[in-house]
């Protein structure tokens, strides 16, 4: 029985199972409910109403049951093996009997090869926990959903709230999300807190803020040289704004262009076909950017530097800051062209009754009605500029560099915390630390920028009745 449970993909089958139960549940009390209506039996609740909440008292405790079990199933099932391990075994180090442990789940899980019979040995123990683990989630999955429906059979009646009990589940479920999106918020925030002041315990804020040297490398042996670390990161963000503002200087002018195109000066028909074409360019994986960039662009940018005589890089900010402003231009010019639609028509034929031209009206009604939508734009294409990573990879190196030559290679510091945080990693290393770091400065930076944005948005809107 064990071995043919872990043949099938049992939590995607009693999902489908839960599923299927709890329409049937629905069904069944929702006729119940319309047979009594029809008897002439007053209801307190819509027949819907009933059927949803015997829906909920059947599958939505054995949903929950089938969560938590997903969630604890493998850590039961490998302490069950860790527990039967040979005393030979249990006598290793902790993390060599964890590599172990992890050899016999691929053996039982994988069809990897086992080393020795007692891997192989174990790797049975694994399965055989495995399915043992299976059958009593499908038994207690099963059973919790037929108890809730024939509970839900019996204390469903006419006169029962129902309406007021799936609304306040309702309410409640949506109050669940919201509130594991603001936990995940702070989660997230206090992690990047907790390693950032690890990271500043030992080494100082104001050599990372102001340094001009960024050279992450530590040493691992107390003889090694030249490897002492240093984390000036003004390199970092001084690249990530360099080629921030080249991405915005093309995506703002192209963008809000091609907006106010769309949305006053094309017809029906262009309107219709150049949208969609446009937004294109933001279903584009970014990997596809850096390739354009890297065999196009780069060396276009290189061919130009030269041409004009100054000292170019095969890779570039500026090679970088085109693309990526290409890559952007759909966030700009979709969300502008839907504001500027969403500004009332009395305005445009106010302003053409006073004898303003299409372009007054533009420049003069239009924008400025619009204006905090399209601040709202900006501001989002900005985001997105600055947390690009896979085109400055491929296309502007990852060399730290201060320069006001935009044919140079720069980095940013998305970049450098990938690299800081890819291969074999020591969580307790400076170098790994200063990664967290990066991201709290960004964070903060990204803050401040949308909280002065959002001001400004304030100061200068013009409400219209």
């Amino acid at each position: 029985m064990t071995d043919f449970l872990l043949s099938f993909p049992v939590d995607a089958l009693l999902l489908a199972f839960l599923l299927a139960f709890g329409a049937v549940a629905y069904g069944v009390v929702a006729q119940r409910m319309v047979g009594a209506r029809q008897a002439g039996r007053a209801l307190h609740s819509l027949p819907g109403f009933s059927g949803w909440w015997a829906a909920i008292l059947t599958a939505g405790p054995a949903l929950a049951l089938l969560a938590a079990a997903g969630v604890v199933k493998d850590a039961i099932v490998t302490a069950d093996v860790a527990g039967s391990l040979p005393s030979d075994v249990l006598a290793l180090a902790p993390e060599r009997v964890q590599a172990f442990l992890n050899a016999a789940r691929d053996v039982a899980f994988n069809n990897a090869r086992a080393a020795t019979d007692a891997v192989a040995a174990v790797g049975a123990q694994f399965r055989q926990s495995e399915g043992m683990a299976r059958l009593a989630i499908v038994a207690v999955v099963v059973l919790a959903a037929l108890g809730g429906f024939f509970y839900a059979l019996a204390a469903i009646r006419p006169a029962s709230r129902t309406r007021n009990r799936v609304e306040q589940t309702v309410q409640s479920t949506l109050l669940a999300a919201s509130g594991i999106a603001i936990l995940t918020t702070i989660g997230i925030v206090l992690s990047v807190v907790f390693e950032t002041l690890q990271f500043f315990a030992v080494y100082s804020p104001l050599d990372f803020l102001f340094g001009l040297q960024w050279s992450p490398q530590t040493a691992i042996r107390a003889d090694q040289v030249g490897q002492s670390g240093a984390f000036g990161s003004v390199p970092l963000f001084f690249g990530t704004l360099m080629i921030s503002v080249i991405a915005m200087a093309v995506a703002v002018p192209i963008g809000l262009y091609a907006a106010i195109y769309l949305s006053e000066y094309a017809s029906p028909l262009t309107r219709r076909l150049a949208k969609p074409a446009l937004e294109i360019l933001a279903g584009i994986p970014t990997v596809v950017y850096g390739f354009f960039a890297l065999l196009t662009v780069a060396p276009a940018v290189k061919a130009l530097g030269d041409a004009l005589g100054v000292p170019a890089q095969p890779t570039s900010a500026l090679a970088a800051g085109i693309v990526m402003g290409v890559m952007i231009i759909p966030f700009v010019s979709s969300l502008s062209d839907d504001v500027i639609n969403a500004t009332p028509q009395a305005l445009r034929d106010g302003s053409f009754a006073m004898g303003a031209t299409k372009s007054e009206t533009v420049q003069r009604v239009l924008l400025p009605a619009a204006l905090p939508g399209i601040v709202g734009a900006i501001l989002l294409a900005a985001s997105r500029a600055i947390g690009e990573t896979m085109i400055v990879v491929m296309a502007a190196s990852q060399r730290a560099n201060i320069t006001w030559n935009p044919f140079e290679d720069v980095t940013t510091i998305t970049v450098q915390i990938v690299s800081l945080l890819t291969g074999d990693l020591d969580f307790n290393s400076p170098k790994t630390r200063s990664a967290f770091a990066l991201g709290f400065v960004l964070f903060v930076v990204t803050l401040l920028l949308n909280i002065v944005a959002l001001r400004i948005v304030q100061k200068y809107r013009e409400r219209y009745e």
